[in-house]
Protein backbone atom coordinates (compact mmCIF):
# COMPACT_ATOMS: atom_id res chain seq x y z
CA UNK A 1 0.00 0.00 0.00
CA UNK A 2 2.76 2.45 0.94
CA UNK A 3 4.72 1.26 -2.09
CA UNK A 4 1.80 2.14 -4.42
CA UNK A 5 1.28 5.46 -2.67
CA UNK A 6 4.95 6.33 -3.11
CA UNK A 7 4.87 5.34 -6.80
CA UNK A 8 1.76 7.45 -7.42
CA UNK A 9 3.26 10.44 -5.58
CA UNK A 10 6.46 10.21 -7.66
CA UNK A 11 4.47 9.84 -10.88
CA UNK A 12 2.25 12.85 -10.13
CA UNK A 13 5.24 14.96 -9.08
CA UNK A 14 7.09 14.06 -12.28
CA UNK A 15 3.99 14.78 -14.39
CA UNK A 16 3.64 18.22 -12.86
CA UNK A 17 7.29 19.30 -12.90
CA UNK A 18 8.81 17.65 -15.99
CA UNK A 19 6.80 19.64 -18.61
CA UNK A 20 8.30 22.89 -17.32
CA UNK A 21 11.63 21.99 -18.89
CA UNK A 22 10.15 20.98 -22.25
CA UNK A 23 9.87 23.58 -25.05
CA UNK A 24 6.07 23.44 -24.98
CA UNK A 25 6.04 23.74 -21.20
CA UNK A 26 6.70 27.45 -21.12
CA UNK A 27 10.46 27.90 -20.80
CA UNK A 28 11.52 30.22 -23.60
CA UNK A 29 14.78 30.04 -25.45
CA UNK A 30 16.77 33.21 -25.57
CA UNK A 31 16.08 35.36 -28.64
CA UNK A 32 19.68 34.87 -29.82
CA UNK A 33 19.08 31.15 -30.30
CA UNK A 34 16.17 31.69 -32.71
CA UNK A 35 16.96 31.99 -36.39
CA UNK A 36 14.91 34.90 -37.67
CA UNK A 37 14.91 35.36 -41.45
CA UNK A 38 16.94 38.32 -42.57
CA UNK A 39 14.70 40.28 -44.94
CA UNK A 40 17.42 42.04 -46.94
CA UNK A 41 15.34 41.99 -50.14
CA UNK A 42 12.79 44.47 -48.84
CA UNK A 43 12.16 47.50 -51.03
CA UNK A 44 9.93 50.58 -50.99
CA UNK A 45 8.20 51.59 -54.23
CA UNK A 46 8.97 55.03 -55.67
CA UNK A 47 6.14 54.97 -58.24
CA UNK A 48 2.71 53.41 -58.65
CA UNK A 49 3.13 49.80 -59.80
CA UNK A 50 0.64 47.14 -60.85
CA UNK A 51 0.58 43.77 -59.09
CA UNK A 52 -0.20 40.87 -61.44
CA UNK A 53 -1.44 37.32 -60.88
CA UNK A 54 1.39 35.68 -62.89
CA UNK A 55 4.44 36.82 -64.87
CA UNK A 56 3.05 37.46 -68.32
CA UNK A 57 1.93 40.20 -70.69
CA UNK A 58 -1.72 39.12 -70.52
CA UNK A 59 -1.79 38.53 -66.76
CA UNK A 60 -4.71 39.78 -64.69
CA UNK A 61 -3.95 42.96 -62.76
CA UNK A 62 -4.75 42.29 -59.10
CA UNK A 63 -4.26 45.80 -57.75
CA UNK A 64 -2.18 48.95 -58.06
CA UNK A 65 0.49 49.49 -55.41
CA UNK A 66 0.90 53.08 -54.25
CA UNK A 67 4.12 55.02 -53.81
CA UNK A 68 5.78 54.13 -50.49
CA UNK A 69 4.41 50.57 -50.33
CA UNK A 70 6.87 48.17 -48.70
CA UNK A 71 7.33 44.85 -50.51
CA UNK A 72 9.61 41.86 -50.04
CA UNK A 73 11.18 40.20 -53.07
CA UNK A 74 10.59 36.45 -53.06
CA UNK A 75 12.10 35.46 -56.41
CA UNK A 76 13.01 36.68 -59.90
CA UNK A 77 11.72 35.37 -63.20
CA UNK A 78 13.53 36.27 -66.41
CA UNK A 79 11.18 35.93 -69.41
CA UNK A 80 13.64 37.35 -71.94
CA UNK A 81 16.73 39.54 -71.96
CA UNK A 82 14.61 42.67 -71.77
CA UNK A 83 11.75 41.41 -69.57
CA UNK A 84 12.14 40.49 -65.90
CA UNK A 85 9.35 39.78 -63.41
CA UNK A 86 9.66 39.70 -59.63
CA UNK A 87 7.48 37.69 -57.22
CA UNK A 88 6.75 39.95 -54.24
CA UNK A 89 4.92 39.89 -50.94
CA UNK A 90 3.31 42.99 -49.49
CA UNK A 91 4.24 44.11 -46.02
CA UNK A 92 1.16 43.74 -43.83
CA UNK A 93 -0.16 43.17 -40.37
CA UNK A 94 -1.73 39.71 -40.60
CA UNK A 95 -3.72 40.22 -37.40
CA UNK A 96 -5.36 43.51 -38.36
CA UNK A 97 -5.76 43.20 -42.14
CA UNK A 98 -8.66 41.50 -43.87
CA UNK A 99 -8.11 37.74 -44.26
CA UNK A 100 -8.83 37.86 -48.02
CA UNK A 101 -6.41 40.70 -48.72
CA UNK A 102 -4.02 40.00 -51.59
CA UNK A 103 -0.50 39.74 -50.21
CA UNK A 104 1.53 38.14 -53.04
CA UNK A 105 1.84 38.77 -56.75
CA UNK A 106 4.18 39.64 -59.60
CA UNK A 107 5.52 43.01 -60.72
CA UNK A 108 7.26 43.77 -64.01
CA UNK A 109 10.69 45.34 -63.76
Amino acid sequence: MINNLLKNFCLITFALIAPITLPAGGIQKSLNQNKFPCNSNEIILTSNTSLYSYPGVHAKELLVLDVGTTISVLRNWKVSKSETWVRVELGSNKFLDAPNKILKGWIRM
